[in-house]
């Protein structure tokens, strides 16, 4: 075993403890690391660092013995912009190799792990990858951008057997966990609706605007990748890629894995038996969009329904709250979401159960980083809180949904074959198209 990999295992105790990432400032980091010999450290790569991938980063870099030694992004006024922003991370930018093409960050040795914060139709073909070349990978959500390559991401994993983590990082937030707990401590009595909610009132697409030359330092062709290509247009680009199918899923991806995932986690729930789906442009028909602003689906499960609605431009939703996860049971209704939990009780019980709200104690991402980490040095697959499993086990749920909407249909899920029982469906939707001579792997 090399020195270097000695020390990753080894160290691994030491991050594990998770609560030096809220203990010590970003100061005492750069002591700690400073202590730790260069070749000791875990050394990262990112790419895609405009949105997620850049948060990720910044705490990533909190966690002890934590390294950046390399960025990659199609956008060189993207690269230009946060290596401006390293010198309050201490981090020299001198010292941080840039690239363009994901495929020459993967070929630098001294990279032990890499971030994935690209649009979503790149994170399956940059995680296989990534694992092919012996890296281990933090993955932004949703981990797929179709139900195949959810199943090819896990038999990646599998193949090369590295640590990859999911971007859900309200599993590793506390008061998530404790909500959970609550949940499945069967208080609220027989549970048989799950209502989750995401209405969003500052999210909305960008104008309509005429196709037009990308921007001086932006790789357009790199960027389009396996998606299918197109005249480069400002209002698909950056952050509005999300509201295009060949990029993404809409709020059912962005937001809805997030949500979903605590719905399924709090129930225990697989994938369901049915799914169905209404929605439509009704918020901003004159804005540049193809995903849905406003959708209604319901999946049915053996025991329970879950109900997933979501509205672009609207602040007002369920109970109150612009986003959230209800357990709705006999004996009172847990609510969720990220500014904490409570139980309200449920007038025609007799067995009442409240619960006054609990609000977080701790930040989400960056506990998030603290289990990838330790689970990396400690090569313990089963200690991360969203294994690609798991962030394939939702965006399934979500692709579903959307898949739903799409096809106007209700469907069936066939569970020992893992696919609709429709096959024009499958053939149409269970894998988006690839183009310009791109492919999913086969594993």
């Amino acid at each position: 075993m090399s020195s270097r990999r000695k020390f990753l295992q080894q160290s691994s105790m030491v991050v594990g403890a998770g609560a030096l990432s809220s203990v010590f400032d970003n100061k005492a980091f750069a002591y700690f690391k400073n202590r730790v010999a260069p070749s000791d450290q875990l050394n990262i790569g990112a790419i895609g660092i405009n949105g997620m991938g850049w948060s990720n980063v910044k705490s990533a870099l909190k966690v002890p013995g934590v390294n950046l030694i390399a960025v990659c992004d199609i956008d060189k006024n993207v690269i230009d912009k946060r290596l401006a922003e390293l010198a309050p991370l201490n981090v020299d930018a001198s010292k941080i190799k840039t690239y363009d093409d994901y495929r020459k960050l993967l070929a630098q040795k001294d990279i032990d792990a890499v971030i994935i914060g690209t649009p979503d139709h790149w994170h399956a073909l940059i995680m296989i990858h990534a694992c092919e070349a012996g890296k281990d990978v933090y993955v932004e959500k949703p981990v797929g951008n179709s139900i195949i390559e959810c199943n090819t991401m896990v038999a990646a994993q599998q193949r090369y057997n590295k640590i990859v983590q999911g971007g859900q990082w309200q599993r590793s937030q506390k008061h998530f966990q404790d909500a959970v707990d609550f949940v499945q401590s069967g208080q609220l009595g027989n549970i048989r609706t799950v209502k989750v909610w995401c209405y969003q009132g500052w999210m909305k697409p960008g104008p309509v605007v005429p196709d037009s030359a990308p921007p001086a330092g932006v790789d357009y062709k790199q960027w389009l990748g396996p998606a299918n290509t197109r005249p480069f247009n400002s209002s698909r680009f950056h952050f509005n890629f999300r509201w295009f199918w060949d990029y993404a899923g809409g709020l059912m991806t962005d937001w809805g894995v997030h949500l979903l995932d605590y719905g399924l986690l709090g129930m225990k729930a697989d994938l369901p038996i049915s799914v169905a789906a209404l929605g439509g442009r009704f918020a901003y028909p004159d804005l540049y969009e193809e995903t849905p602003d406003t959708l209604t689906t319901i999946y049915e499960f053996e025991k329970f329904n879950m109900v997933w609605d979501s509205a672009m431009g609207i602040d007002n939703g369920s109970y109150d709250r612009d986003h959230g996860i209800a357990y709705i049971g006999n004996n009172g209704t847990l609510i969720l979401n990220r500014n904490g939990w409570e139980v309200i009780e449920e007038k025609q019980s007799k067995n009442k159960v409240i619960m006054a709200f609990q609000k977080p104690s701790d930040n989400g991402l960056d506990m998030h980083w603290v289990n990838f980490v330790g689970a990396v040095k400690s090569r313990k697959a089963a200690d991360l809180h969203c294994p690609i499993q798991a962030g394939a086990h939702v965006a399934t749920v979500a692709q579903m949904g959307n898949i739903a909407f799409r096809s106007g249909q209700k469907l069936f899920w066939d569970k020992p074959k893992g696919t609709f029982t429709d096959e024009a469906i499958n053939k149409k939707y269970l894998l988006k198209e690839y183009h310009n001579g791109y492919t999913l792997p086969k594993l």
